[in-house]
């Protein structure tokens, strides 16, 4: 994070997110199957979600425990959600949705662990959900609606000379989607997990120490409300992309 070198204080604040074996040396080579931190916090990930959900709501009690209690009230805010962006007809794909808002949500807070490592802060993992996310809408779109889901891309509003050029920004803008979805989440993470770690480096300097250190707990406590806010744009945002699928005349 950070070290003494001839002198001056040298940071490295990237260095959290470098992708590592899990087993072997630290210089080994990365396979697409070879387990490594990203593989481990993942998991972890998942883990989490199934404590809350599977053991958290065993009891199923009618004064429900706190994790009941959680578990309940994420699920009815993502189901409102669902419901009121995509409408009823949307509801059925609520579990794909809820589970992305979950591993999003979870993944984000294991960040915040100390020495843990953020996978939604690599740009391979957040591209892979909204690419996912474009296939599963896009191919909906078509089963749904056939040919009349081209209409999405057809500004029927608009003066007939301007609908051919509004139609090729649609087409682009509907194509950018998967980009700019996946960015938007990989680089708020990378970004507030970089600058926490530079406040923790100057926070060894003892003249700045004081001020850094309350830096670090004023970015933090941003970071803990950014990874939520983060988790609720992702999900909303494929809602609303849902809703296209489902409903291009509107």
């Amino acid at each position: 994070m950070a070290t003494e070198e001839g002198g001056k204080l040298e940071f490295h604040p990237m260095d959290q997110f470098i992708v590592k074996p899990l087993f072997g040396e630290a210089g080994d080579p990365v396979h697409f199957y070879t387990i490594t931190n990203v593989t481990l916090w993942m998991a972890l990930a998942v883990v989490a979600i199934v404590l809350l959900l599977v053991v958290g709501t065993r009891g199923r009690a009618i004064i429900p425990s706190r994790a009941q209690s959680i578990a309940e009230l994420i699920y009815g805010f993502v189901y409102k959600m669902v419901e009121d962006v995509t409408g009823k007809d949307g509801i059925k794909y609520f579990p794909y949705i809820f589970t992305l808002f979950l591993f999003i949500l979870c993944s984000n807070f294991l960040g915040l662990i100390p020495m843990s490592f953020t996978t939604t802060s690599h740009i391979a993992v957040t591209a892979i959900m909204a690419m996912a996310v474009f296939l599963t809408v896009t191919i909906l779109g078509f089963v749904k609606n056939g040919a009349g889901f081209l209409s999405l891309f057809w500004v029927s509003s608009a003066p007939l000379a301007l609908r051919p050029i509004l139609a090729v920004i649609e087409v682009i803008s509907y194509f950018v989607r998967p980009v700019s979805h996946s960015i938007r989440l990989a680089g708020n993470m990378m970004a507030g997990h970089a600058v926490l770690k530079v406040f923790a480096g100057f926070a060894q300097v003892a003249a700045v120490a004081p001020i850094a250190i309350l830096g670090v707990v004023a970015i933090y406590g941003l970071e803990v409300l950014v990874s939520a806010i983060q988790a609720y744009v992702f999900t909303i945002l494929t809602c609303v992309y849902l809703k296209d699928a489902l409903h291009p005349h509107h």
